[in-house]
């Protein structure tokens, strides 16, 4: 049926993807981060090729600036890491780069959370600018006639920050009025991206318990020189921050894959990792019952492809 402006055409046509469109908020994170790497310039690269009897135009070649293995400036780095994991934790994938889907009413704590990181990040650049001059007269060592002070801010402080928005990811309302025939067009393509999205949300939920439970399956059933395999409580840890995760933004598209988590949460559920490590029987009940759910994963990771081609009838 042709969607008119009387009967909303932004209403997509799976239920998932409209509960995903009505509660979710698109969250964009992005960083100012000081580039670490500079190209030669064309007099450098000349004289770097003629030491291999090639031509400056063919080679390409750059220096590093700053020793990024200092431990200031490993800091500084695990904090971005620590921001993205964050985000992608809270988040479902959507179909536009840069761009995840968060709950409504998580977007406060997102907020503070991500404030959180800023503050930290402020401190560590604090920190690794205090060893700035350090790092510079060891680069200066190391890049010999290729140093460059040009290259080198006076401070680094202000050039790493952490940056958040919510773009809107609907048409635009002013289009109604302008071109309805644009707008309609705009709402089917935005329609297209949410069902996108719950597919995309469906492939990561999977291939993530699928992981998950390889490797704890393969952790409790598996031997070394005839003993059974060490594995960190982090196995089954990672398993029920999962199953937390799934619960707070599973959307309910797929009946089998809600089906395969509350069976494999009913298997690890309330299992101690010392209880695993103290009982061969529990070990092996729980690997011979968690493979049922892996070849169920992988079943539903196989026949994905050929789901997501097929068309819903109009």
């Amino acid at each position: 049926m042709t969607a008119t402006l009387e009967e909303p055409a932004n209403q997509t046509r799976s239920p998932a993807a409209n509960r995903l469109r009505t509660t979710m908020a698109a969250a964009r994170l992005s960083f100012n981060w000081l580039g670490v790497r500079k190209s030669l310039n064309a007099h450098q690269k000349n004289q770097a090729a003629d030491s291999f009897g090639a031509e400056g135009k063919f080679l390409s070649a750059g220096k590093k600036l700053l020793d990024t293995s200092h431990a200031a400036y490993k800091a500084v780095t695990a904090i971005r890491g620590r921001a993205v994991a964050y985000w992608k934790g809270v988040s479902l994938p959507y179909p536009e780069p840069g761009i995840r889907l968060i709950r409504q009413d998580a977007i406060t704590d997102f907020d503070n959370q991500i404030a959180s990181f800023g503050t930290d990040l402020e401190e560590a650049v604090s920190e690794l600018d205090r060893h700035y001059d350090e790092l510079r007269d060891a680069a200066r060592r190391r890049l010999g006639d290729l140093f460059d002070v040009g290259d080198y801010p006076a401070t680094l402080v202000g050039l790493f920050g952490i940056e958040h928005d919510y773009p809107s990811v609907e048409p635009p309302d002013y289009l109604r009025q302008l071109s309805p025939e644009l707008y309609e067009q705009e709402c089917r393509r935005v329609q297209s991206r949410f069902d996108q999205a719950v597919q995309l949300a469906e492939a990561a939920f999977m291939e993530e318990l699928a992981k998950l439970v390889n490797h704890l399956t393969e952790r409790l059933g598996g031997e070394d020189d005839g003993k059974p395999k060490v594995f960190r409580d982090r196995a089954v840890v990672n398993m029920t921050e999962f199953f937390d995760r799934f619960r707070q933004l599973n959307v309910g598209s797929n009946e089998q894959l809600d089906a395969l988590v509350a069976r494999a949460q009913s298997i690890v559920g309330g299992v101690a990792p010392q209880e695993l490590r103290d009982s061969g029987v529990l070990r092996q009940q729980i690997a011979t019952q968690l493979a049922t759910v892996q070849s169920s994963l992988d079943g539903l990771l196989v026949d994905r492809p050929r789901r997501n081609i097929q068309r819903r009838p109009r």
